[in-house]
C-alpha cells in the first residue's frame, strides 16, 4: 500500500470511523490526493463528500470546497467540527469580524477546509486571500450548475474556470450526482477539465421505490398516500407554482400533517427557520418549489412526493435522490396528469430563450413523459436515460403490479378523428363530450352533437379518455395550441394512425384503489432487530436528540440511525466495542463513548 492510500485508509477510519471505502472512492481518493484532477458522477447518499474531504486531510494545505449551498455551510461546518476536522465558511451571513478570522486562520494554515459560495470565490479579495494561503485542493459541488442546458444552471459557476487559471498546480475535483452526457461535456468544457480522470458510479438508488399515479384529486392523494406509508415520516413535496406550495402546506396542516412551505417568495428569515426546523425535528414534512433542497444532508427523509411534473429527468432524479440517504427504504411517489404536460409545454414556449434552447428543454420534457408512461420498469428507464443497462428492479410500481397493454388503435382514431371533425379549435373538455356523446350549450352551439363522431366514444369513461389521451399527447400525435385556448391539433405524426398504417398499444386504465396502511418505509434492517434491541435504538433516539439540542446542530450530525442501530446490534461494554462500530470515529468515540455506554448498562 503506498503512503497516500496508508493515510487515506487512517483518515477514514480515524477521523469518519468507516472500515474501508465504498465503490470507486478509493480510487478518486487516492487520485485527488496524489494532486490528480477528477470528474466524479455519484449518486445523493453514495459519499461523494469523502473524495474531497479525505485528499483535503491527507494534503498538505485547506481544501477549498465550492458550493452555491450558503444555507447549508453552517450544518456541514458543524458535523465536520463533531468529527475533529478544522472547518469554516465564507459567506455573505457572516459579520465582517467572523469573515477577518477566518481569513486569518486560512492564511496561517489553521484550516482543513474552508466552504465558499460561488459568488464569493470570483471576487479579488477572495482571490487574493487564496494566493496568500497553501492550498491541498480544489472541490466544485454540485457540478452540474455550470452547464447552461442542466436544470439547475448557476451564471456565477462559469466563472469558476479562474481556478485553473490562477493557480494550475492545484489538484481541482468535480462532483455531481446529475448529468446527463451534454451536461458532463459541457462541465468538462467550461472548468477546463480536459484531463480530469472520469469517474461514473452507477445511478441506481436501489432502496428508492419509484411511483406514478393518475393525477385525480393531487391534494387529497398526497394525503392518503402520506397516512398510509408515510404517517410520522420526514419527506420534501415538489409542487411547481409559490401559491400550491402554500396552500399544499395549509392543507396537510389542516389534516394533522405538520407541514412546512419554502419558496423564493418567502421572507429570508422565514426560509431559514423553516430548513433549520426541517433538518433539526424529526417528522416534518416541506413543501417546497425546487429551491429547496438542493445538497440537503438529512439523512433520514423517507419520501419525496412531485404534485407537479418535473421539466426533466435529471431534475426529477436530482430531487427524489433526496430521499433514503441513509440507505433505508424510501418512496419517490408523483402524481401526473394531462394538464401537467400541457403546463410544461406552455412553459416552454411562451420562455424568451432562444429556439436551440427550446428544442433541448422540449427533448427533456420528452424524455420525462417517457418515464411517465412506460409500461416497464421505472427504474430500467431511469438509468437507461443515464446510459446505464439494468435489468427489472422488482420495487417499483411498474414492477409490482405491471400494466395492461391494450391495442388502442381504433379508440385512438376515434379520439384523432373527432378532434379533427371539431376543426382543431376546441379544447379536451369540448372533445370528450362530442367523443363521448354528452349534450351540452357548447356542443348544440357548434352543432357538433350532429358529427359522425358524436357519441362513439360512449362505452368509455371520461377517466378512461382522458387517460387515452394524455398518453396520446405524450406520444406526439396531438399537441396542445396555447395561442388557442389550449386547443387540441393533431401533428403530421397522428396521420399513419388515421390510416391504419400504424397501430397503437396503450396502458389500460386502472381505477385509483385507496391505499392500506403498510409499513414499506421499514428497512430490512429495523425489521430485523429485536424488540429489546429496538428499545435501545429508542433510548439512543432520546439522547441524541437531548445533545444535538444543547448543541444547536441536527440529530443526524451526532450519528445517524445505522449507527445507533449497530450499537444496539452489538451491545458494546467497552470502548473498544464501541470503536469498531461504522460511524464512531476516534473524536465522537472520545466525546460521547462513555455516555453511550452508561445508557446500555442502564438499559440492561
Amino acid at each position: 500500500m503506498s503512503d497516500v492510500a496508508a493515510k487515506a485508509l487512517h483518515e477514514l477510519q480515524a477521523v469518519f470511523g468507516y472500515p474501508a471505502f465504498r465503490g470507486q472512492q478509493k480510487k478518486i481518493i487516492e487520485l485527488v490526493a496524489g494532486g490528480g484532477d477528477a470528474l466524479v458522477l455519484m449518486p445523493t447518499g453514495a459519499g461523494k463528500s469523502l473524495c474531497y474531504q479525505i485528499p483535503a486531510l491527507v494534503r498538505e494545505g485547506v481544501g477549498v470546497v465550492i458550493s452555491p449551498l450558503i444555507a447549508l455551510m453552517q450544518d456541514q461546518v458543524d458535523a465536520l467540527a463533531e468529527l475533529g476536522v478544522r472547518a469554516a465558511f465564507l459567506n455573505s451571513t457572516q459579520t465582517w469580524e467572523q469573515t477577518v478570522d477566518i481569513e486569518r486562520k486560512v492564511r496561517r494554515g489553521e484550516l482543513d477546509l474552508l466552504y465558499i459560495a460561488p459568488e464569493r470565490l470570483a471576487t479579488p479579495r477572495c482571490l487574493e486571500l487564496l494566493g496568500q494561503a497553501k492550498l491541498a485542493l480544489f472541490a466544485i459541488d454540485e457540478a452540474h450548475c455550470v452547464s447552461q442546458w442542466g436544470h439547475d444552471f448557476r451564471p456565477e459557476y462559469i466563472r469558476l474556470s479562474v481556478l485553473h487559471e490562477q493557480f494550475p498546480d492545484v489538484p481541482r475535483i468535480a462532483l455531481t450526482a446529475t448529468a446527463d452526457h451534454a451536461t458532463r461535456r459541457e462541465i468538462i468544457t467550461r472548468l477546463q477539465l480536459e484531463n480530469a480522470r472520469q469517474f461514473v458510479s452507477s445511478f441506481d438508488r436501489p432502496n428508492i421505490r419509484y411511483r406514478i399515479v393518475e393525477k385525480a384529486n393531487a391534494r387529497k392523494q398526497l394525503l392518503d398516500f402520506i397516512r398510509a406509508e408515510q404517517e410520522g415520516n420526514a419527506g420534501i413535496v415538489y409542487c411547481l407554482s409559490r401559491r400550491k406550495v402554500e396552500e399544499t402546506a395549509a392543507f396537510l396542516n389542516e389534516h394533522g400533517i405538520k407541514a412546512l412551505g419554502y419558496h423564493a417568495g418567502m421572507d429570508h428569515a422565514v426560509r431559514a427557520k423553516a430548513q433549520s426546523r426541517f433538518l433539526r425535528e424529526d417528522g416534518i414534512v416541506m413543501v417546497a418549489t425546487i429551491a429547496f433542497g438542493m445538497g440537503i444532508d438529512k439523512p433520514d427523509v423517507r419520501f419525496v412526493a412531485h404534485l407537479d411534473l418535473p421539466k426533466s429527468i435529471e431534475g426529477y432524479y436530482q430531487e427524489t435522490g433526496r430521499a433514503g440517504r441513509d440507505g433505508d427504504a424510501s418512496e419517490a411517489w408523483m402524481t401526473y396528469g394531462l394538464q401537467d404536460v400541457v403546463q410544461q409545454r406552455r412553459m416552454i414556449d411562451e420562455s424568451e430563450a432562444d429556439d436551440n434552447y427550446k428544442r433541448i428543454q422540449s427533448a427533456k420534457l420528452d424524455a420525462m413523459l417517457g418515464l411517465c408512461e412506460t409500461a416497464g420498469c421505472r427504474r430500467v428507464h431511469l438509468l437507461q436515460y443515464f446510459g446505464e443497462a439494468s435489468s427489472p428492479c422488482g420495487n417499483c410500481d411498474n414492477c409490482i403490479t405491471p400494466p395492461v397493454l391494450f391495442d388502442a388503435t381504433v379508440d385512438v382514431q376515434k379520439l384523432l378523428s373527432t378532434i379533427y371533425r371539431v376543426d382543431q379549435r376546441f379544447g379536451a373538455g369540448h372533445v370528450l363530450d362530442v367523443l363521448r356523446g354528452h349534450v351540452t350549450d357548447k356542443t348544440s352551439q357548434w352543432r357538433h352533437d350532429q358529427l359522425s363522431t358524436f357519441g362513439v366514444g360512449g362505452d368509455r369513461s371520461e377517466a378512461e379518455w382522458r387517460a387515452i389521451l394524455r398518453q396520446v399527447v405524450a406520444m406526439g400525435l396531438v399537441t396542445v395550441d396555447h395561442d388557442a385556448y389550449s386547443a387540441l391539433k393533431l401533428t403530421d405524426a397522428a396521420k399513419p394512425v388515421l390510416r391504419s398504417q400504424q397501430q397503437v398499444s396503450l396502458r389500460r386504465y386502472e381505477k385509483p384503489v385507496k391505499q392500506k396502511r403498510t409499513s414499506s418505509s421499514r428497512s430490512k434492517e429495523q425489521d430485523d432487530m429485536s424488540p429489546e434491541q429496538q428499545a435501545t435504538v429508542d433510548r439512543l433516539r432520546a439522547w441524541r436528540a437531548e445533545r444535538a439540542r444543547a448543541q444547536s446542530v441536527p440529530a443526524y450530525v451526532i450519528f445517524h440511525d445505522a449507527t445507533l442501530r449497530e450499537i444496539a446490534r452489538i451491545q458494546p461494554t467497552s470502548l473498544v466495542e464501541l470503536s469498531g462500530v461504522a460511524g464512531v470515529g476516534e473524536k465522537k468515540l472520545e466525546t460521547y463513548g462513555a455516555d453511550i455506554l452508561t445508557l446500555i448498562a442502564e438499559g440492561e
